[in-house]
């Protein structure tokens, strides 16, 4: 857990925040002006808790630049202090909200080479992870982030296995693969109808070595079945029809296999049924 409290704000993803007990904002002379993102602060001096309970409480009215500004001015003002480190993760949260990921990564990544050690820092990794998670687009367009919340999301869960962040970081690790196995197969399907059966060979075993927990198992499959009798290789074919059968008799991608098969004089071990087997279980692959 991170101290001193936790608080779990709704509406987006599980983010813990720290905050400090509030306090009422009193009346301040400006003697001169800062601009600093959404709010207009006094170049004077101010007490720490001061700036960091306006700030938090500019987050819970959701104006984040206004946030922004007062735990910019607690690193300005206060830079060695305990309200500095807690303002950068502040920072990161704000950034995140306002969907300014570029600079909540970089707020988290700060916190990481500063305080390696801390116990806030497991936060700062997660926050850097839903930032990539939150930026992931469809499997038609380019999966750089896609790729760069797997690695995130991945070292969350490597890191601090015991943690809550590890546990939402496992649960979206699964998205994430499915995201990037649709990637391959849509590549693979496209090389599959233009003729070019290797290269589609290529995204489908992709699949399989990489991904083979995603509902796209079955099909990259199935379509290796395809693509090897396309070519000619009927070992081949039967060896992955067998693959298929063995783990998901009871899938319409192995009935479709199996008709496949049998048509060109194959004979499948596994007859197609009305439910498949747990876990996956794969034979020797060329």
């Amino acid at each position: 857990m991170i101290s001193p409290v936790f608080r779990q704000l709704s509406g987006r993803a599980p983010i813990i925040l720290t905050l400090v007990a509030c306090v009422a904002l009193s009346g301040c002379s400006m003697l001169g002006k800062k601009k600093a993102r959404g709010t207009d602060l006094s170049y004077q001096e101010r007490p720490v808790e001061l700036l960091y309970t306006t700030g938090a409480q500019q987050m819970d009215r959701r104006r984040w630049d206004d946030a922004l500004s007062y735990f910019d001015e607690v690193e300005r003002q206060h830079p060695y202090s305990e309200w500095s480190r807690r303002s950068i993760l502040m920072q990161a949260y704000a950034n995140y909200q306002a969907n300014n990921y570029e600079d909540a990564v970089a707020d988290a990544d700060r916190f990481i080479s500063l305080y390696p050690g801390n116990s806030s820092t497991p936060y700062a990794y997660y926050i850097k992870a839903i930032c990539y998670f939150e930026q992931i687009t469809d499997v038609g367009r380019d999966q750089a982030a896609t790729e760069q919340a797997l690695a995130a999301l991945d070292e969350v869960q490597k890191r601090y296995p015991a943690t809550q962040y590890a546990q939402d970081s496992r649960v979206k690790l699964d998205m994430v693969k499915d995201q990037l196995a649709g990637k391959e197969m849509t590549v693979g399907r496209f090389y599959l109808r233009s003729g070019q059966p290797l290269a589609a060979i290529g995204r489908f075993k992709n699949v399989i070595d990489r991904y083979q927990t995603t509902s796209h198992t079955p099909e990259a499959l199935y379509r290796l079945v395809e693509a090897y009798l396309a070519l000619g290789l009927k070992d081949e074919a039967l060896r992955d029809g067998s693959v298929l059968g063995f783990n998901y008799p009871g899938d319409r991608w192995y009935t479709d296999a199996y008709g496949l098969l049998t048509a060109k004089g194959l004979k499948p071990a596994v007859l197609p049924t009305g439910k498949s087997r747990g876990g996956f279980i794969r034979f020797g692959r060329g």
